[in-house]
């Protein structure tokens, strides 16, 4: 059986409203609570041997003993931004 609601005493205009102030104020809500994530972003090592000003056989030697976690996609190899400035807040601690 099909539900039916009827509303009384309230013109479209109001009803329409009263809709859009809802989802306005849902909207804001939302807003508050959301954090957008942001990209990944992948470092050459090239790019971390100029932001950690180091050499590349640092860097090398560094990835070897597990201090960095290189990642490979396909033949390249690259570093993940997060990690190197969460390994520079470990560092600092």
């Amino acid at each position: 059986m099909e539900k039916i609601t009827q509303i009384h005493h309230t013109t479209s205009e109001e009803l329409r409203e009263t809709f859009a102030n809802l989802l306005d104020q849902k909207i804001e809500d939302l807003k508050k609570s959301f954090t957008p994530k942001q990209a990944e972003e992948y470092l050459t090592g090239k790019d971390l041997e100029r932001i950690l000003k180091i050499s590349s056989t640092s860097r090398w030697e560094w990835a070897k003993k597990g201090i960095l976690k290189p990642k490979k996609i396909g033949n390249r190899t690259y570093y993940l931004r997060s990690e190197i400035e969460e390994l520079l807040v470990k560092s600092n601690n």
